[in-house]
């Protein structure tokens, strides 16, 4: 049977709880990938939508959302999960696990999801026919500047060869 060691994060309040599953809540976490969103009540959390942003294994290697299934890889690395780079531009082969979670997965992170509530569309009002308004023509501009006396000579362009 699985068993897995859930951390729910809330980024409004800054906080984290821990709690564990097992059994057939956590059957229904097998299979799933990171950036995928669940119901917590399922798994018998407060109700609100979770995201799983993270997870590792027993042994501590972070899972990775750009490696496929749920196996154990060594890539190349240069940030992220799995890598903390010592100086600029540096990259190296670590072994990270893949994105979908399988009963070799040890812990899951979680972070709550704000629910979007749909705002209700204003009605729009209804207005009492308006007799239509004359058209005006904009005022004339004064020019006040005087206007600069153009050159009426051209240099005479030199042509060498």
């Amino acid at each position: 049977m699985a068993k897995f060691k859930l951390i729910v994060s809330d980024p409004v309040t800054g906080k984290s709880s821990a709690s564990e599953v097992e059994g057939a809540r956590a059957q229904a976490l097998i299979g799933r990938s990171l950036g995928e969103t669940i119901d917590g009540s399922h798994l018998g959390i407060a109700p609100s939508r979770l995201l799983i942003s993270g997870g590792c294994d027993r042994n501590g290697v972070p899972m990775r959302g750009d490696v496929h299934g749920g196996v154990k890889k060594y890539i190349v690395l240069s940030s992220g999960p799995g890598f903390r780079p010592n100086r600029h531009g540096e990259r190296r082969r670590k072994l990270v696990r893949g994105r979908t979670i399988t009963d070799e997965t040890f812990q899951i992170n979680f972070t709550i999801q704000k629910e979007a509530k749909p705002e209700p569309k204003p009605q729009p009002e209804i207005k009492p026919a308006e007799a239509p308004k004359p058209e005006t023509k904009p005022a004339e501009r004064k020019v006040t500047a005087k206007p600069r006396p153009r050159k009426t000579e051209k240099k005479a362009a030199k042509k060498t060869k």
